[in-house]
This record gives structure tokens, sequence and C-alpha cells, in this order.
């Protein structure tokens, strides 16, 4: 057997190839939109993709089913609930697919969405234990599916919670304990709310370790995993429904067409924008007037999901030789409207620079200055709501960047504006939001919350404007160099990492309990009450 997992940490996605060696067929569960890599590798493998299985109708990216098929002829399958506007395999409960030796079996698994599956993969059809089996958003490593993400479309999420629980108690958890999970995300998804940097584990292992997996009524269940769900991401409504239909196919080889800057602000002119996906620092030196920066590291398809609408003609400005890369990145959450790229942006920007503007980057230093003389001051939040259960800058109103253009009608544009986020990288895409919206002055906040708490300087419980509800109270915290902290928890102190998914994945110590700073207002009652926390 021929067992791939493809992991894309820009949007936290697994995807899967599994093809017997023997008779060369192949499947392809939850594609990417760029298919790329499936071709290339199963080509060098020998192998033919006949199916492409998803899992469910995926709201967090635009998967590669259509592509797949349009290029390799491949069976589209889905589950039996599945409502899609093309032609598909309705997989059914109890299902057998075999590629030969290889055997795939179809377990119905509702809960995150009522057409979920899971497919449990054999490397002999008589195998007693399989091989894996592969979850999508029914079960991840360290959680489970959010139920909630169809209540806009008037599914109930405590009843898609109920249906997630029996699916898990009848169809995953009586698999042997040996069986390996595969899920189609990891750490940094919205799809849950504690997912693990791990991407992949066993049936026995997260029944030891996965807290929505502990002994607990179904009631219990439904009111664990319908509270403290992370925002929704704006463009999942829009991905959930481009799943469900026919749309033109990515076309991932061919770069944007180069623009000329009279044809850049002939776009903005009609309503588009200019998308600047280059460092923050390099947008903050010169870019266009108008445009929205939003750095190509990190999630920056989400982020610009966030803040932009899939409807709008998009003009690219990229460091050179990234154009395609910007598109393609653009591509998988199904935003397809790049008309263009600029040429050679700095020869523009010398060229014209008339049309050209410089963005304010403030330090802490200079943030504190400007709090004690300038007292028309708006600060903005655009944190997520469980980041903020540690104190905000004192004044602050919140709008986490999720619901940032939701918010602008009761933010003033008259006034001087700072945005800052945890570390830098957020409050940047909204300080250039902010201006682009006709905000007369605007800076971010260099180095964020993070870097301002550090320096010891005054903190408010609670944002004036919070409505994403009760954040948890601050409190006057203790700064401890490393080895003090060390001798803490060698005396009994919880070690809790608080840094971001990619951090931790980069290195953490051994003793530690990674939470997410985003996660912790959710997760408080899981910490101990009894031990004191070094962060």
């Amino acid at each position: 057997m021929i067992f791939t997992q493809y992991y894309l940490d820009c949007l936290s996605h697994a995807s899967y190839l599994i093809g017997d060696e023997t008779t060369g067929r192949a499947v392809v569960v939850d594609p990417q939109r760029d298919v790329g890599r499936y071709l290339r590798d199963a080509d060098a493998a020998g192998l033919t993709i006949e199916r492409v299985i998803e899992t469910h109708v995926h709201a967090d990216f635009l998967s590669g089913h259509l592509e797949l098929a349009a290029r390799t002829g491949a069976t589209i399958s889905y589950g039996g609930g599945a409502d899609v506007d093309f032609q598909i395999e309705r997989l059914a409960d109890g299902n057998h697919l075999s590629l030969g030796e290889v055997d795939l079996e179809v377990r119905a698994t509702p809960g995150h969405t009522p057409e979920s599956i899971s497919v449990v993969v054999r490397e002999h059809a008589d195998d007693e234990t399989p091989y894996g089996v592969l979850t999508g958003d029914t079960l991840f490593i360290g959680d489970v599916g959010r139920p909630d993400l169809l209540a806009a479309a008037g599914a109930s999420p405590e009843d898609l919670a109920g249906r997630l629980y029996r699916s898990l108690h009848t169809q995953l958890l009586t698999l042997p304990d040996a069986t390996r999970v595969f899920p189609a995300h990891g750490a940094g998804s919205a799809c849950g709310k504690k997912l693990s940097t791990e991407t992949q584990s066993t049936i026995g292992e997260q029944r030891r370790v996965n807290y929505a997996l502990a002994p607990m009524s179904e009631s219990e269940f439904v009111a664990l995993v319908t509270e403290g769900q992370p925002l929704r991401p704006q463009y999942f409504a829009f991905d959930a429904q481009a799943n469900r239909q026919t749309h033109p196919l990515l076309d991932e080889e061919t770069p944007p067409v180069p623009l000329s800057l009279d044809e850049v602000i002939t776009v903005q002119y009609d309503g588009g924008v200019v998308l600047d996906t280059r460092e923050p620092m390099d947008f903050a030196a010169g870019h266009l007037q108008g445009a929205v920066n939003v750095g190509l590291q990190g999630r920056f398809a989400e982020y610009v999901g966030d803040v932009l609408g899939p409807s709008r003609s998009i003009v690219l400005v990229t460091d050179p030789g990234r154009e395609l890369e910007a598109k393609v990145r653009l591509g998988r959450i199904g935003f397809d409207r790049v008309v263009g790229a600029l040429a050679e942006p700095l020869h523009a920007f010398l060229d014209c620079p008339e049309a050209v503007e410089r963005s304010s980057r403030v330090t802490i230093e200079q943030l504190a200055e400007r709090r004690g003389n300038t007292p028309e001051l708006q600060l903005v939040d655009v944190r997520n709501p469980g980041e903020t259960a540690g104190g905000v800058l004192p004044g602050a109103v919140t709008a986490p960047l999720p619901a940032l253009v939701d918010a602008l009608d009761r933010l003033d544009p008259e006034r001087p504006t700072v945005a800052y986020c945890a570390s830098g990288y957020r409050s940047a895409i909204a300080a250039s939001v902010l201006t682009a919206s006709g905000f007369a002055d605007v800076s971010d906040l260099l180095g964020g919350f993070e870097a301002w708490r550090a320096a010891g300087l005054p903190l408010d419980d609670h944002p004036l404007d919070h409505d994403q509800g009760d954040a948890m109270p601050a409190r006057n915290v203790p700064q401890v160099d490393p080895d003090a902290g060390q001798k803490l928890v060698e005396d009994g102190a919880l070690l809790l990492d608080v840094r971001e998914p990619d951090e931790w994945a980069a290195g953490h110590a051994p003793a530690a309990v990674f939470v997410p700073m985003k996660e912790v207002q959710a997760r408080q009652a899981e910490l101990p009450k009894d031990r004191q926390i070094v962060t």
C-alpha cells in the first residue's frame, strides 16, 4: 500500500493519497485545490487516481475535487446526504471500496456536518486491525469537529453535537486502539478549539487524552462542544457554498497578468482592491494609496478572507517572483478574481510618487507617550476574544480581525487610531484596512500586546466595548526570569505555553502544556486551580 499524508501548514489542512501497489489504483481524500502534487506523486508511483473522496463539504478551503476529476476522470464521492449540484457517487455506511488488496470501508459519522463520513483503511481486506481511519472533521488530534458551522443555514448546533457524540462512540471508538487516526486539520484551524500540532495519533491515544472523548453523557458533551468555539473566519460561508457548486477550475501554472500603474489605478477606481503581500515593514515604507497589506507569511489566505470579500477584483503587489504563489494561495479559498499584478512595483512607486503613501508604525514607548498627550487617541484591539482574557491596553475597544469590517461603523475615522494584536502581524493588516476605509491617522503597534505587557506598562481588565462575551479578569502577574520559572516548575507549578501553534511546533519545553493564548479563556476550566501557573 502507498499511503501519503500531505499537510498544508498555511491552512492547517491534511489530505491523503492512498494507492494499491499491485493494481496501481488510487484515491485522493479531501484534496487541496491546487492538485499538481497528487498528480506528480501518483505518476511517479505508477498509480491511477480513480476516485476523489470528500469526507464532507468543507468550509475552510475550496477543495480540489473538480480539478482532479477534470484532469484524471476520477469519480467524486461524498457521503449520501451531500447536497451538491454536480454529479457524485453517494457512499453509504458500510460500503467497501476495493483498490485491489487495499480496502476502504465507509463509516457514516454525521455531526460536524450531516453528510460527514470517515474512511477506514485496511492494507488487506481481512485485517482485524485497520491501518488507520481518515476522520475528516469528525475527530481531530486533541479535539472534535465543531458542530456550529451550519447554524447560519438553520441547522441546530445542539442537534449536530448530539449526532457527533453518537458517531464518535458508535463508529470510531469501536475501532481497535492501535488504529491510526488521520484527520483533515491540525492546530490553527478554526474547525475546532483545541486541535493538536500533531497530524496523526491512534484511537487508543485519543481515548486517553482527548478532552471531548472523556467519559461523559451526551448532554454533557453537547454543552462542552457548543461553547467556546473560535470566531468563524468571514470566508467560511462562501467556501461552504462554493464547494457545493460547480465553478471555474484553478489555473495553478499561469502567473497573474502584469499591469501598469495606470491599469491598477483603473481597477481601484472600478471598485477593485490592491492587495499588497509584502512584509509589513516594506509596506509601511511605501505602498499604493488604498492598498490592503496581508503578508504572504503565515495564514495569508485566511486573513485575506477575513478582510476582503470574494467578489472584489484583486490586483497583487508582491516581492519579485511571488505573484503566482499569491494567486494560488488565494485560489485555495476560492478568491479567484485576481485580475493581475503590478509590474515592477518599486519602479512604479519611483515613477509616480504622488500615488504612494507611507504607513505609521509605533513602538510601545511612542504609544505610551501618545496616550499621555493625545486624549482623543483610539486604541483598537484586533485579537480574538480568548486573547483579551489577559487584559487589554487601557481604553481599548475590541474589533477582532474577522469582525473588523463589520465593526467600522462603531469606530471614529476622525480620531487618531492605533491598532494592535498579540505581536504585530494582524495589526498591520488591520491598520491598512482602516486606512483604506478612510480613517485619517492610523498606526499599528510594533511588538503588539506582548511587548506592551512585557515592559510592565498598564493594562485594563476589560475593553471599553466588548460584544464577544465577558472577558476573564486580568491580574497583575509577576514577571520571573527563566531560572526562577524553572524553579517554580520543579516545585510543582504548571508550565503553560501560550504561543502560536507554529512557534510551539518549532520547539518547546518538555514539561509544557500547550494552550494558545486565543484559547485560554475558553479552556480555563481545564487549568488546575490548586497549582501555580508559569507562562
